[in-house]
């Protein structure tokens, strides 16, 4: 695939904790108010622009998208965002509770997208794609980074390693927990060459931002009659990860509502449809194939196993409760559109599942253990799509770290011969 070096738009050293910050989809416009509440350099004033605006303001409109590029030409005129200059790949770790997981930064081609060569497992929502297509053509540059994995080379897995034995040029730690650093590479012919001899990419967290940076790509291209292939804007901003290396979370269920049922009847209905069903110590699931539930003050051990000839999206956890309990049993039909169903990822979520329930939010929880790497590269490469809510990647990329434009006059191609 061809994963290329770029000259990136970055925060000074000094300056890179304040600029970062956490990605737009994953905060809200209050709590993007909040945290960057007394910080002019948070990032989340490009992401999020609409906490410049006064509460209430349609998230869509005109004026959120026109303060989006006015933050981001004030954050280069400031020197808040300055351009590096020469291209580079740039390693980026981030360390949390244990776990490091190291990826390189640098820019993908739309037209490997199109190709199916960078593989996707979710669809986008046409609002949503529209708001980051928006937000891209706008401001004329990639604000965020896709997550994308890979099955690496040893070759590659050594060049990573040799770069972390180096000082990093940033290192600090978020408010979350999480410790960023990053390692300019300008030498990096050989790592693109590694690169060069994988066949393909998947898509971890970032559906709808690649799809914005494709269709923004095909945009500029029809409205330049000299379209080459190989201008800024046929590549967009991208960390790509060994698909080893990264931590998946399970995305839990919450249900308000037992459609009519005592605790009693959904147990019943539960051995029913086949589940082995015993009382549990705790919510923690400890394999693929059991999955907890927390229903009138208890927890329970749900064990069902997929047939064996069962297709990559069937034979996952979430699709065998979606498609044995929450539809005919609860009444969950779209998991999409219910609101009577909601979703908790990330660290620590059974005590929340168990207090949502206690506290009346919820009348069952459902813990489920992470869908693996691997069960989602399968799902791709079938040509499939995953349920929603199936995957919780940790931790999260920040965004303001790495800024690709699509018009800086550079020729991305140029940057590898």
């Amino acid at each position: 695939m061809k994963f290329f070096p770029f000259p990136a738009l970055r925060p000074p050293v000094q300056l890179a904790e304040q600029v970062a910050s956490p990605p737009y989809d994953v905060i809200d416009s209050e709590e993007a108010r909040r945290l960057a509440a007394g910080k002019p350099r948070s990032f989340l004033h490009i992401n999020k622009p609409e906490i410049d605006l006064p509460e209430g303001t349609d998230l869509y409109s005109d004026p959120v998208y026109a303060k989006a590029a006015e933050n981001f030409e004030a954050f280069q005129s400031s020197g808040w965002l300055r351009r590096d200059e020469s291209p580079a790949l740039y390693l980026y770790r981030q360390e949390v509770n244990g776990h490091s997981q190291a990826g390189w930064v640098g820019v993908c081609h739309t037209e490997e997208y199109e190709q199916g060569l960078i593989k996707k497992h979710e669809r986008t929502l046409q609002k949503k794609e529209d708001d980051r297509t928006r937000h891209v053509a706008t401001l004329k540059a990639n604000a965020g980074p896709i997550f994308l994995m890979a099955r690496t080379s040893e070759k590659l897995k050594a060049l990573t390693a040799e770069v972390q034995a180096e000082e990093p040029e940033v290192d600090f730690t978020s408010p979350d927990g999480v410790r960023h650093t990053v390692w300019p590479v300008r030498d990096a012919a050989g790592v693109v060459s590694e690169f060069g001899g994988i066949p393909c990419a998947y898509v971890a967290d970032g559906h709808h931002r690649t799809a914005s940076a494709a269709r923004c790509s095909k945009e500029f291209a029809d409205a330049n009659p000299g379209h080459t292939g190989r201008e800024n804007y046929n590549w967009f901003l991208s960390v790509i990860f060994d698909a080893d290396d990264l931590m998946v979370l399970p995305y839990n269920r919450l249900v308000k509502g037992l459609n009519g049922l005592e605790p009693a009847e959904v147990l019943e209905k539960a051995r029913a449809a086949g589940y082995e069903v015993s009382e549990a110590a705790s919510g923690d699931s400890e394999r693929r194939g059991d999955v907890r539930m927390f229903l009138g003050g208890r927890w329970y051990r749900l064990i069902k196993e997929a047939p064996a000839d069962a297709d990559p999206v069937s034979a996952l956890d979430v699709s065998i409760l979606q498609n044995e309990l929450l539809a005919p049993v609860l009444g969950i039909e779209d998991p999409r559109t219910d609101d009577r169903i909601s979703f908790k990822g990330g660290f620590d979520c059974v005590k929340l599942l168990e207090n949502a329930v206690r506290g009346g939010k919820a009348d069952v929880a459902f813990s489920l253990y992470p869908t693996s790497t691997e069960e989602i590269m399968a799902v791709a490469d079938a040509d499939m799509i995953m349920p929603p809510k199936s995957t919780w990647f940790e931790p999260k990329l920040r965004s303001g770290l790495f800024v690709h434009t699509l018009d800086d006059g550079t020729d991305v191609s140029d940057s590898v011969g």
